[in-house]
């Protein structure tokens, strides 16, 4: 025993693992074999003393009443058969894990119901074979710990960008590169249109998800068109969004084409918009051609619903904004935009992506109500044309999905 407590602190070096993570499943090892080679009812307990490198075993049994149903019968020191029942949950019970108060007294006067007494027990005289099922046992829960802790380690990197190499390109076009010691796999669902990647590109994407697969393993899914990957690059590009002076509040994508952010600042003497956007764009320009040239509108966030779909329909100028809480598909808000005929086609905008980012952004199902034959009042032309009559566009949304 003290030749596994010496190996400890170097099987954890080994496989990155904490000495308290080696000691637990050592000691749950110990436990396992004992059930397996001595009896899987009784209790026992494994403790670990590093001061004189002791791997203690030992049988434990509790104090109980004297009439205590999970005693059946007379409790001897040695049983001629073992007298076993079932718990509520089906699981064996052995009156050997059981001794009665008055029993425990004759032992030590000072035992009370509910202390433990112990006894040791010798590994080496469980057999020969109890050597390999501890060390089996031990190599599968130090597996499960390397397992969880790679897991953990990615999963808390979900929405952060990792710049990566392509390994390999499937039949489908499933995108594979090493990210550490996992394989990271791209779906072609997750490449912007009308990217192409071959091995040994340099490739820059956010960490989506951790999958375990039965067949492949611990698997890292990598993304370029979650929305979490345009921020990640503006904080990569903007010091005010890393240093948390600007938040991004909401952001929608339709990868390689448009997207929209909404943004408020934390310190009143910064503007949101400008700061993200950069002198002369270069800050928002340098995240749009990471992007395959995807064009990144900036509003600024306001938590009065109707003022922020107003805003998220940009460059439309809109008229006014009514909010049914609940009304739209799938119970989320809906939103009645009044606009004029002449502002139609801006706040639909090309293929209809301004209207579909706009429901995105501020996750309300739009609806448009165009007041035909009238114009929208600039400071150029000063003046307005009569209104003529009203016509609802409901359900403008769905055409485009």
């Amino acid at each position: 025993m003290e030749k596994i407590i010496d190996i400890i602190d170097s099987i954890a070096y080994e496989k990155g693992l904490k000495i308290s993570e080696v000691e637990e499943a050592l000691k749950e090892s110990l436990i396992k074999t004992a059930h397996k080679m001595v009896d899987e009812t009784l209790i026992y307990e494994a403790e670990i003393i590093r001061e004189t490198k002791e791997l203690k075993l030992s049988q434990k049994i509790e104090v109980v009443e004297n009439d205590d149903k999970r005693l059946t019968g007379e409790v001897r020191a040695e049983p001629t058969e073992r007298q076993k029942e079932r718990d509520q949950e089906g699981n064996l019970i052995n009156a050997e894990n059981f001794l009665p108060l008055d029993e425990a007294k004759k032992i030590d006067p000072d035992l009370e119901i509910g202390d433990f007494l112990s006894y040791d027990l010798e590994f080496e005289s469980m057999g020969r074979n109890a050597a390999t099922i501890l060390f089996s046992n031990l190599e599968y829960r130090l597996q499960r710990h390397v397992e969880d802790n790679i897991y953990n380690k990615y999963n808390d990197q979900v929405g952060d960008t990792i710049l990566t190499v392509v390994t390999f390109i499937d039949s489908n076009d499933n995108t594979f590169v090493e990210i550490g010691e996992v394989k990271g796999i791209m779906p072609r669902k997750n490449r912007i249109k009308g990217e192409s990647f071959k091995v040994g590109d340099a490739l820059k994407a956010v960490v989506r998800r951790v999958n375990i697969d039965p067949k492949q393993g611990l698997t890292v899914e990598i993304s370029r068109t979650s929305p979490k990957f345009l921020e990640s690059l503006l904080a990569l590009e903007v010091p005010e969004l890393k240093d948390e002076k600007i938040k991004i509040e909401s952001s929608a994508r339709i990868p390689g084409s448009r997207a929209k952010i909404a943004l408020t600042s934390n310190e009143p003497n910064i503007d949101p918009i400008g700061a993200v956007v950069g002198v002369k764009g270069v800050r928002i320009n340098a995240v749009s051609q990471q992007l395959a040239g995807e064009n990144i509108d900036c509003i600024e966030y306001t938590p009065i619903k109707e003022m922020f779909v107003a805003r998220s329909l940009s460059p439309a100028m809109v008229k006014s904004v009514k909010i049914e809480e609940g009304k739209g598909k799938d119970g989320k808000d809906k939103a009645i935009v009044t606009i004029s005929e002449d502002q139609k086609s801006r706040a639909i905008g090309k293929v209809g992506l301004n209207i579909r980012l706009a429901s995105m952004l501020t996750k309300c199902e739009i609806e448009l109500n165009v007041l035909e034959g009238e114009a929208t009042v600039t400071a150029e032309d000063g003046m307005k044309t009569p209104e003529t009559k009203s016509t609802d566009t409901s359900g403008l949304e769905a055409l485009f999905n």
